[in-house]
């Protein structure tokens, strides 16, 4: 199965499950503390110990993940959105993209969770690919509006826009109303937003570029549709 997946796709599966390798088995405390995303700290929390933010956690966050389930559930989403989305844009764009929708979706919740910890809440990291995957669903639902997927739970087969719009639905909704504590949904909103944001530059930089008389392979900016 790993040859059948364009390399990018192949190369996060790969990475995500060789962390969590390491991160569960051998350098917990050390990833954690280094390479999970934590909150902006005030100078008595950072007197005390704890952990605090720095640059590279915007991207190091989205290797982590807090558990099993946890990560089979993002690499699956990663192999069914992002394999086809490597094949349309290819591997540079797709990476590019991809690791946007992590960071942004890393942005969203740093802010986020340093305005609580200002609130006087206890400071906690931040883990897990799911911005990213979010980010990848927005992205195939605009680039295949119309494909069918399935659901795994429940198993209700529905369009990709479909889906988008009730997995933007969900996260909103508990992001409000606090039913599902532990998971950062806004972060998962945030991922869409910097997808949507990146896939509307492309197009903008499409349309204003002008058309190629060559015979060449050409822009992928020409399937974002």
């Amino acid at each position: 199965m790993l040859s059948r997946l364009p390399p990018a796709t192949r190369a996060l599966l790969i990475a995500n499950v060789l962390v969590f390798l390491a991160q569960h088995v051998l350098f917990r405390p050390f990833l954690d503390v280094h390479f999970a995303l934590w909150p902006w700290l005030s100078q008595a929390w950072v007197d005390s110990g704890a952990p605090g933010f720095m640059p590279w956690q915007l991207l190091t966050y989205g290797f982590l993940h807090a558990d099993l389930a946890h990560l089979l559930l993002n690499m699956l989403a990663l192999v069914m959105f992002g394999a086809q989305l490597e094949h349309a844009w290819g591997t540079r764009r797709f990476t590019t993209y991809f690791l946007i929708c992590v960071a942004g979706a890393g942005l969203i919740q740093f802010a986020l969770a340093s305005w609580s910890v200002s609130a006087g809440e206890t400071p906690y990291p931040t883990v897990g690919a799911s911005g990213g995957v979010f980010g990848l669903l927005l992205g195939y639902g605009m680039m295949f509006p119309n494909q069918r997927v399935m659901l795994l739970i429940p198993p209700v087969p529905m369009k990709a826009r479909t889906l988008v719009l009730v997995f933007g639905a969900i996260a909103l909704l508990l992001g409000f109303t606090g039913l599902q504590p532990g998971v950062a949904h806004f972060a998962h909103l945030g991922g869409m937003v910097f997808g949507w944001l990146t896939i509307r530059y492309w197009r903008r930089s499409s349309s204003r570029r002008p058309p190629s008389s060559g015979g060449g392979k050409g822009t992928h900016l020409r399937v974002v549709k």
